[in-house]
């Protein structure tokens, strides 16, 4: 245990790099007409990177399922674990590290994008020079322009005139995807929880442990092929059109809307216990209503949360803004993933699972991430519409006049 946390940190530390660089790198390439397209198309990929973990284990549990079959855990708890099992779950975790080693030579080719060259290092030639050498075109350093705007945009984070200038937007992008991955990450981490109170999945002891991670990779990749898939690319076709603030709104809006939708008849949708299974109740609308969270929460504010902070903040600040905004959102995460852990506990004493105080009940959890989504609604707000306008422009940077007001 103690070496899985020492390397998921350092994963950690790589994946919280590698956020805010993706987003600026991307930001800082592309045209004000198109780039809010690209930018979601760079995190959409996780759409895929999620039902390629899915396949992986899917695979992977079949075949070792086919080649050890073994009883259900309440037909013999120590059976229904195979000894074959430690191996699939370490192939499962390693094939992760493939992906990640096929980008990094690319990543170590790739160059500082022209505005951090330019208006934070200063370097107007080695900027041409790059952008010479990406988009395959001459272009002409001008040194004198990049030392004006470089002086008139020298203040530090913890400055007054970066308070005065964007401390609202830092303000609505950490408070928005903080609100978000508390409901967010609630949601993907415990799928299973959910969807085995409803009676879609078996209970873990009607299961062995290959079976169980069998059906639970295939209930996820259902979720994800159908909902959250989906939402990536419709931001990433609508987002130039109808904007990011617009967006996010939606988002939060349906989310709210489709978990209240869920908590508050959900005796109703899951039906009642008769004996070891569920009698009565909707499942089938309740996994429907479950994978539209998933969808407007990508065709909503698990993007633009990404999306903003790339555009938004100054080049200098614009990389640390975006760690400080997906660093709040990690905290949301945390404490989704905990308080979720504990508030979905049975209310009922002797009903919670063994080592756990008794909780609030699915329902009320659910509920109160609901309340979460409304209130990312409200700090949308905050945050501004960065539609069709050049980084600068909306920074302030290419603007003597906008500067004079700070300096």
């Amino acid at each position: 245990m103690t070496t899985l946390c020492f390397f998921r940190f350092w994963l950690g530390f790589g994946i919280g790099g590698d956020y805010p660089l993706s987003a600026t790198i991307m930001s800082e390439y592309a045209n004000k007409r198109t780039r809010g397209a690209f930018i979601a198309a760079v995190f959409a990929m996780q759409g895929f990177g999620i039902l390629g973990g899915a396949a992986v284990a899917i695979i992977v549990a079949v075949a070792f399922k086919n080649a050890f079959p073994e009883p259900p855990f309440n037909v013999d708890p120590v059976a229904s674990t195979p000894l074959a099992a430690d191996f699939a779950w370490r192939i499962i975790f390693m094939v992760g590290a493939v992906p990640a080693a096929l980008t990094y030579y690319w990543r170590m080719k790739m160059p500082e994008t022209a505005r951090y060259t330019a208006l934070v290092a200063g370097n107007a030639k080695k900027a041409a020079s790059d952008m010479t050498t990406v988009l395959q075109v001459e272009l002409e350093a001008e040194q004198h322009k990049i030392d004006v705007i470089v002086n008139g945009s020298s203040y530090g984070l913890f400055s007054r005139q970066f308070m005065m200038k964007h401390g609202k937007h830092l303000l609505g992008t950490t408070s928005t995807w903080f609100l978000l991955d508390v409901a967010f990450y609630s949601q993907n981490l415990f799928q299973k929880d959910v969807f085995t109170a409803v009676g879609w999945l078996p209970s873990a002891g009607n299961m062995s442990a290959l079976e169980e991670v069998y059906k639970i990779a295939k209930a996820q990749a259902l979720i994800a092929l159908c909902s959250t898939v989906p939402g990536y690319w419709f931001t990433v076709i609508l987002i130039d059109r109808i904007g990011r603030f617009t967006i996010q709104l939606i988002g939060f809006f349906f989310m709210t809307a489709f978990m209240f939708a869920l908590s508050i008849p959900y005796d109703q949708l899951r039906g009642t216990e008769c004996g070891s299974r569920l009698c009565g109740g909707h499942h089938i609308i309740f996994v429907v209503l479950y994978a539209f969270t998933f969808f407007f929460s990508n065709f909503g504010p698990n993007s633009t949360t990404f999306i903003v902070p790339a555009e938004v903040f100054p080049a200098r600040l614009r990389s640390t803004c975006h760690g400080i905004s997906a660093a709040a959102g990690k905290a949301g995460a945390i404490v989704g993933a905990f308080g979720f852990l504990y508030a979905a506990q049975s209310p009922t004493e002797g009903k919670q699972e063994q080592g756990y105080p008794t909780g609030l009940g699915i329902r009320t959890t659910l509920i109160i991430l609901a309340c979460c989504n409304a209130l990312g609604f409200l700090f949308t707000f905050l945050v501004p519409e960065t539609k069709g306008r050049s980084l600068e422009e909306i920074s302030g940077e290419n603007s003597g006049e906008k500067l004079s007001e700070y300096t």
